[in-house]
Protein backbone atom coordinates (compact mmCIF):
# COMPACT_ATOMS: atom_id res chain seq x y z
CA UNK A 1 0.00 0.00 0.00
CA UNK A 2 1.23 3.76 -1.18
CA UNK A 3 1.59 5.97 1.70
CA UNK A 4 0.72 9.59 1.30
CA UNK A 5 3.72 11.94 0.37
CA UNK A 6 3.59 13.80 3.98
CA UNK A 7 4.12 17.16 2.19
CA UNK A 8 1.75 16.96 0.20
CA UNK A 9 -0.42 20.38 -0.08
CA UNK A 10 -3.37 20.47 -2.57
CA UNK A 11 -1.97 23.78 -5.08
CA UNK A 12 -5.31 23.74 -6.93
CA UNK A 13 -6.47 27.53 -7.79
CA UNK A 14 -2.45 28.00 -6.89
CA UNK A 15 0.06 29.90 -9.19
CA UNK A 16 3.22 28.52 -10.12
CA UNK A 17 6.10 30.52 -10.61
CA UNK A 18 8.54 29.55 -12.50
CA UNK A 19 12.39 29.41 -11.18
CA UNK A 20 15.04 31.61 -12.92
CA UNK A 21 17.05 27.94 -13.15
CA UNK A 22 14.12 25.77 -14.33
CA UNK A 23 15.72 23.93 -17.62
CA UNK A 24 12.54 23.41 -19.26
CA UNK A 25 12.37 26.24 -21.63
CA UNK A 26 8.64 25.34 -22.17
CA UNK A 27 8.12 26.48 -18.99
CA UNK A 28 10.88 29.43 -18.42
CA UNK A 29 9.49 32.54 -16.96
CA UNK A 30 5.95 30.82 -16.65
CA UNK A 31 3.35 31.22 -14.25
CA UNK A 32 1.07 28.62 -13.82
CA UNK A 33 -2.88 28.50 -12.80
CA UNK A 34 -2.63 24.65 -11.01
CA UNK A 35 -6.54 23.87 -12.30
CA UNK A 36 -6.42 20.41 -10.28
CA UNK A 37 -4.04 18.72 -8.36
CA UNK A 38 -4.40 15.62 -6.27
CA UNK A 39 -1.71 13.07 -5.05
CA UNK A 40 -2.96 11.24 -8.40
CA UNK A 41 -1.16 14.17 -10.07
CA UNK A 42 -1.56 17.99 -11.42
CA UNK A 43 -2.95 20.37 -14.24
CA UNK A 44 -2.31 23.70 -15.18
CA UNK A 45 -2.37 26.22 -18.04
CA UNK A 46 0.75 28.61 -18.42
CA UNK A 47 -0.69 32.13 -18.05
CA UNK A 48 1.82 34.42 -19.88
CA UNK A 49 2.96 32.39 -23.37
CA UNK A 50 1.02 34.15 -25.92
CA UNK A 51 0.79 32.40 -29.12
CA UNK A 52 1.82 34.21 -31.96
CA UNK A 53 0.60 32.54 -34.94
CA UNK A 54 -2.46 32.26 -33.28
CA UNK A 55 -5.44 34.90 -32.49
CA UNK A 56 -8.94 33.78 -30.69
CA UNK A 57 -10.80 35.58 -33.86
CA UNK A 58 -8.81 32.33 -35.74
CA UNK A 59 -10.09 29.84 -33.28
CA UNK A 60 -13.33 31.05 -34.09
CA UNK A 61 -12.85 30.78 -37.61
CA UNK A 62 -11.68 27.31 -37.75
CA UNK A 63 -15.02 26.01 -35.84
CA UNK A 64 -17.27 28.23 -38.13
CA UNK A 65 -18.18 30.33 -34.86
CA UNK A 66 -20.21 33.51 -35.98
CA UNK A 67 -18.77 36.66 -34.30
CA UNK A 68 -20.15 39.98 -34.15
CA UNK A 69 -18.61 43.22 -33.97
CA UNK A 70 -17.89 43.20 -29.94
CA UNK A 71 -16.35 39.86 -30.55
CA UNK A 72 -13.27 40.14 -27.75
CA UNK A 73 -10.01 39.14 -30.37
CA UNK A 74 -7.81 38.10 -26.90
CA UNK A 75 -4.48 36.31 -26.96
CA UNK A 76 -4.87 32.43 -27.63
CA UNK A 77 -1.54 30.97 -25.19
CA UNK A 78 0.55 27.87 -24.79
CA UNK A 79 -1.03 26.17 -22.09
CA UNK A 80 1.60 23.72 -22.25
CA UNK A 81 3.10 20.63 -24.03
CA UNK A 82 0.29 18.14 -23.64
CA UNK A 83 -2.46 17.61 -25.78
CA UNK A 84 -1.96 20.97 -27.89
CA UNK A 85 -4.68 20.11 -30.01
CA UNK A 86 -7.10 21.06 -27.75
CA UNK A 87 -8.34 24.26 -26.24
CA UNK A 88 -9.24 25.16 -22.95
CA UNK A 89 -11.08 28.43 -21.56
CA UNK A 90 -9.91 29.51 -18.16
CA UNK A 91 -12.60 31.82 -16.79
CA UNK A 92 -14.58 33.53 -13.89
CA UNK A 93 -16.73 31.47 -11.93
CA UNK A 94 -20.02 32.91 -12.19
CA UNK A 95 -20.64 32.02 -15.69
CA UNK A 96 -22.21 28.32 -15.70
CA UNK A 97 -22.82 26.74 -19.21
CA UNK A 98 -25.57 24.69 -19.71
CA UNK A 99 -23.62 21.72 -20.19
CA UNK A 100 -21.94 20.60 -17.08
CA UNK A 101 -19.05 20.34 -18.56
CA UNK A 102 -16.92 22.63 -16.35
CA UNK A 103 -14.03 22.36 -13.75
CA UNK A 104 -14.89 24.11 -10.65
CA UNK A 105 -11.50 25.29 -9.70
CA UNK A 106 -12.15 27.40 -6.61
CA UNK A 107 -14.44 30.60 -6.15
CA UNK A 108 -12.85 32.93 -8.53
CA UNK A 109 -12.07 30.46 -11.55
CA UNK A 110 -13.70 27.62 -13.23
CA UNK A 111 -12.48 25.86 -16.42
CA UNK A 112 -14.68 24.95 -19.58
CA UNK A 113 -13.46 22.71 -22.85
CA UNK A 114 -16.25 22.57 -24.98
CA UNK A 115 -17.33 25.27 -27.79
CA UNK A 116 -20.39 26.25 -26.01
CA UNK A 117 -18.43 28.72 -24.27
CA UNK A 118 -16.47 29.52 -27.53
CA UNK A 119 -20.00 30.56 -29.40
CA UNK A 120 -21.13 32.48 -25.71
CA UNK A 121 -18.30 34.43 -25.95
CA UNK A 122 -18.49 35.73 -29.31
CA UNK A 123 -22.04 35.84 -28.84
CA UNK A 124 -21.66 38.45 -26.08
CA UNK A 125 -22.83 36.39 -23.68
CA UNK A 126 -19.69 34.71 -22.01
CA UNK A 127 -18.19 35.13 -18.61
CA UNK A 128 -17.07 38.39 -17.48
CA UNK A 129 -13.60 37.69 -17.76
CA UNK A 130 -11.87 34.50 -19.61
CA UNK A 131 -8.54 33.67 -21.03
CA UNK A 132 -8.10 31.00 -23.86
CA UNK A 133 -5.10 28.53 -24.14
CA UNK A 134 -3.99 25.36 -26.15
CA UNK A 135 -2.48 22.54 -24.56
CA UNK A 136 -1.88 21.77 -20.75
CA UNK A 137 0.52 21.09 -18.28
CA UNK A 138 0.24 18.04 -16.47
CA UNK A 139 2.70 16.11 -13.97
CA UNK A 140 2.14 12.68 -12.44
CA UNK A 141 1.93 11.73 -9.21
CA UNK A 142 4.35 13.51 -6.97
CA UNK A 143 6.41 14.66 -10.04
CA UNK A 144 5.28 18.38 -8.84
CA UNK A 145 6.09 17.67 -5.44
CA UNK A 146 9.49 17.00 -6.69
CA UNK A 147 9.74 19.61 -8.80
CA UNK A 148 8.84 21.70 -5.55
CA UNK A 149 11.26 20.36 -3.76
CA UNK A 150 14.27 21.26 -5.84
CA UNK A 151 13.53 24.74 -5.90
CA UNK A 152 12.24 24.85 -9.86
CA UNK A 153 9.02 26.53 -8.76
CA UNK A 154 7.19 29.28 -5.68
CA UNK A 155 3.77 29.61 -5.47
CA UNK A 156 1.61 32.08 -4.78
CA UNK A 157 -1.96 33.05 -4.44
CA UNK A 158 -4.12 33.51 -7.39
CA UNK A 159 -5.43 36.84 -7.49
CA UNK A 160 -8.09 37.10 -10.45
CA UNK A 161 -6.43 40.61 -11.41
CA UNK A 162 -3.13 39.13 -12.03
CA UNK A 163 -4.33 35.86 -13.64
CA UNK A 164 -6.49 37.90 -16.33
CA UNK A 165 -4.04 40.93 -16.75
CA UNK A 166 -4.28 41.31 -20.63
CA UNK A 167 -0.29 42.45 -20.53
CA UNK A 168 1.22 38.68 -20.41
CA UNK A 169 4.43 40.10 -20.24
CA UNK A 170 4.37 41.17 -16.73
CA UNK A 171 2.51 37.95 -15.55
CA UNK A 172 5.83 36.55 -14.42
CA UNK A 173 7.04 39.83 -12.46
CA UNK A 174 3.35 40.35 -11.01
CA UNK A 175 3.19 37.05 -9.29
CA UNK A 176 6.77 37.83 -7.71
CA UNK A 177 5.53 40.79 -6.78
CA UNK A 178 3.01 39.32 -5.39
CA UNK A 179 5.49 36.98 -2.72
CA UNK A 180 7.40 40.54 -2.52
CA UNK A 181 10.46 39.08 -4.50
CA UNK A 182 12.14 41.06 -6.89
CA UNK A 183 13.42 38.86 -10.10
CA UNK A 184 16.74 41.02 -9.58
CA UNK A 185 17.06 39.25 -6.06
CA UNK A 186 16.54 35.74 -8.09
CA UNK A 187 19.29 33.27 -9.19
CA UNK A 188 19.48 30.61 -11.68
CA UNK A 189 21.23 28.49 -8.85
CA UNK A 190 19.63 26.09 -6.79
CA UNK A 191 20.80 25.32 -3.66
CA UNK A 192 19.56 24.08 0.47
CA UNK A 193 21.86 26.67 3.34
Amino acid sequence: MDTPNPIFANLTGQLLIAMPGLADPRFHGGVVLICAHSADGAMGLILNKPMSDVRFSDVLTQLEITTQAGTPDMPVCYGGPVDMRRGFVLHSAEYRPDDAELLEINADFALTATRDILRDIAAGLGPARAFMALGYAGWGPGQLEDEIGENSWLTADAPPDLVFAPRLESKWEGALASLGISPMTLSSQAGRA
